[in-house]
């Protein structure tokens, strides 16, 4: 910064040109702006929909693995139950959970294991083994994950779902 008196006159055009910000200037800085208000939004609905839908992955695989654990520890049957109406799953007997709206399921279970107001179960066994079935965890795009539940083993597998 040049005070006056330094370099004679210019010195002082210099300090002049030198402080603040040219319109061209201000109107990039605001383009950019108008362009990052533009993306976060959709970036930040993305984001938010992948961590509800790994969360719901995870928590349906935490409570088929507790029914299974259930049912081994104390000798009698535990059931898996899904709620397509209501949207809710979980290890019957404890409170369930929600699925987040945007997320679907979908059941594969034996006719006996389907109730008639579309509540299907799936049942862990003493021995370890289960009544099988799946349940598909899909995303609004129609791509989600399957999960197997083996009938003979009662183990989980996961497979990923292609539009």
């Amino acid at each position: 910064m040049l005070l006056w008196g330094e370099g004679g006159a210019r010195g002082w055009r210099r300090y002049r040109h030198a402080r603040g910000f040219t319109l061209v200037e201000l109107l990039v800085v605001f383009a950019i702006m108008g362009l990052l208000a533009a993306v976060i939004p959709g970036v930040y609905e993305r984001m938010r929909e992948s961590a509800q839908y790994r969360d719901a992955l995870l928590s349906i695989q935490v409570d088929l693995r507790h029914a299974r654990r259930q049912a081994m520890l104390t000798g009698h049957e535990t059931r898996f139950v899904v709620d397509l109406p209501q949207r809710t799953y979980g290890v019957e007997g404890e409170p369930g959970r929600e699925l987040p709206q945007p997320l679907r399921l979908r059941v594969t279970v034996a006719d006996s294991e389907l109730a008639r107001d579309a509540v299907a179960s799936i049942r862990f066994l003493p021995g370890g083994g289960a009544t099988g079935g799946s349940i598909d965890v899909l995303r609004p795009s129609e791509t989600g994950t399957r999960l197997r539940i083996d009938w003979l083993s009662g183990g989980i597998e996961k497979e990923a779902i292609a539009p």
